[in-house]
Formats: structure tokens, C-alpha cells, sequence
């Protein structure tokens, strides 16, 4: 059996109808063999692959990349949903409707008579209805439902965030610091003492509590630690080319030499910036 296409798929502009219609022929008997075998689990990670692309496109300011990566995104929620309605569990239209549903009950001022003063009044009735429509009554339950497949920064910040709404917070983020060298002191011990349960533990408060000094000064953990890695390979791809411009091979066992060489490269970073 094949797909029934008419000369109506063929088209120069494209509406929502036309890429659910295409993804039904794709799933249907006939259609594509591989699109057909696909479950919610099978292309779980080409979600999260997808809207990492939308966010490199971003971060560059290619719009080109931007309108194509969304493409991507979108139809992979086109995908679960057609995979989904395949399955009689939900479609694409009852999607469409919840997050409207969702929009309109978030947004009283907007569509209610709550009247809000600025952002942060916004905000806070977003998050009060949000705990309401989720059957939230304590501050655990928000921590709780924080996904834990978060990336491990991003996870915490969140429930860091969401502690603080609750009162759970330092005074002023000199208090997070001495905190990380209270950290730091414990990781030190646990090292000391050949303990690797014991210093993977305090690793991951380390982090944590690093973390935190992040959210306190409004500072976006994941962002700060790709800032920090992309400096890193710029600063290590300098320091191999003056290596090799001076017959340094790497890698090369002579630290003080390495140390030296960084320094330099740090210091020709500052004086380009």
C-alpha cells in the first residue's frame, strides 16, 4: 500500500494543517518506515538535541539557523503529538488547547480584571496560580517538581529559586561565600582522609553552594560555566600555538613552562579585549 499524495503537498507556503497533514502520511502504512517505528522514548533525545540548535542560533544571532532550528522544535511536538493521537491518547489540537487554556488562566491581568503594577507582580500571581492549578500546597512540593532531568546546574538554581520564595535564604550573598569556604574546608577533609564517598558528596555541595552564589547575584549558572569553558578552549588553543611557535611539544611535563605560557596568553587576552 502507498500513500495517496495529491499534487495539493506540493506547495510554495506551508500553514500548521500542512505539516499535520504531512506527518499523518509519514505514520501511515505506506508512508516512512522509519517515521513509522518511532515512539515517545525513540526520539526523546533528538528533542532535547533540537532546542540546544534553537539556542546555539540564538546565542550567534543567525536568524536564518533560528527560523530552521524552530522548524526542527516544532515539529517535534508535531511528532509526539501525531505518535500520541496514533496511540488515542492525545493530539496536536488537544495540545494547542491546554496551553492556550494555561496562557489565558496565567494572565488575569490580562484577560480578568487583576490589576498588576509591574513585572515582578506578574510574576508572583504566575507562580501563586501555577501552585494552585498544580495542587501544590507546601514549598516541598515546588522543590519536588522541578524536573530531574534538568541539566544538574540549571536543576539546582531552580530549586534554589523556589527555596527562597519560602524564606530559605541567606542574608546577603557574603553568607553564600563563607559558606563555599566552609564547603571547601569539608572537601579538603574529605580528601585527606581518602574518603571518595565522602569527597564526591562534598564535590556536589561545592557545586551546589557555587551554584547559589550564581542565583544571588542574578547570574544564570549554566551560562556562566559555558562563558567559563568557551575562555578556557580560546585561552588553551593560544597557548598550544605559542608551544609549537617556540618547539614546546604537548603534552609537556614541565608545569612551571605550561603555567608560564598561560599566563602569557591571559595576559594577550586582556590587552585584545
Amino acid at each position: 500500500m502507498t500513500v495517496d499524495i495529491s499534487e495539493k503537498i506540493f506547495k510554495e507556503v506551508y500553514d500548521i494543517n500542512d505539516l499535520l497533514n504531512i506527518m499523518s502520511l509519514l505514520r501511515e502504512p505506506g508512508g516512512c518506515p522509519w517515521d513509522r517505528e518511532q515512539t515517545h522514548k525513540s526520539i526523546r533525545k533528538n528533542f532535547l538535541e533540537e532546542t540546544y540548535e534553537v539556542l546555539e542560533a540564538i546565542d550567534t544571532e543567525n536568524m536564518s539557523l533560528l527560523k530552521e532550528e524552530l522548524g526542527d522544535v516544532l515539529l517535534q511536538v508535531v511528532f509526539h503529538s501525531e505518535i500520541a493521537r496514533g496511540e488515542q491518547n492525545f493530539s496536536f489540537s488537544d495540545v494547542v488547547t491546554d496551553i492556550c487554556k494555561k496562557l489565558i488562566v496565567r494572565h488575569p491581568h490580562v484577560f480578568k480584571d487583576v490589576q498588576v503594577s509591574n513585572t515582578e507582580e506578574v510574576l508572583k500571581n504566575w507562580e501563586d496560580i501555577k501552585k494552585q492549578t498544580k495542587g501544590q500546597s507546601s514549598h516541598t512540593e515546588t522543590l519536588k517538581d522541578v524536573p530531574k532531568v534538568l541539566p544538574a546546574l540549571m536543576r539546582s538554581q531552580k530549586v534554589q529559586k523556589r527555596a527562597a520564595k519560602a524564606g530559605y535564604d541567606f542574608n546577603t550573598v557574603y553568607g553564600v561565600l563563607d559558606k563555599l569556604d566552609e564547603e571547601m574546608d569539608e572537601l579538603k577533609q574529605a580528601i585527606e582522609a581518602d574518603d571518595f564517598i565522602g569527597y564526591e558528596q562534598e564535590l556536589g555541595d561545592l557545586l551546589f553552594t557555587a551554584v547559589n552564589a550564581c542565583r544571588f547575584l542574578d547570574v544564570d549558572s549554566e551560562e556562566a560555566l559555558t562563558k567559563s569553558t568557551d575562555k578556557f578552549i580560546n585561552r588553551f588553543s593560544l597557548v598550544e600555538q605559542m608551544a609549537n611557535s617556540r618547539g614546546v611539544i604537548l603534552p609537556n611535563e614541565d608545569l612551571a613552562l605550561l603555567d608560564s605560557l598561560w599566563e602569557e596568553a591571559k595576559l594577550l587576552e586582556e590587552k585584545d579585549s
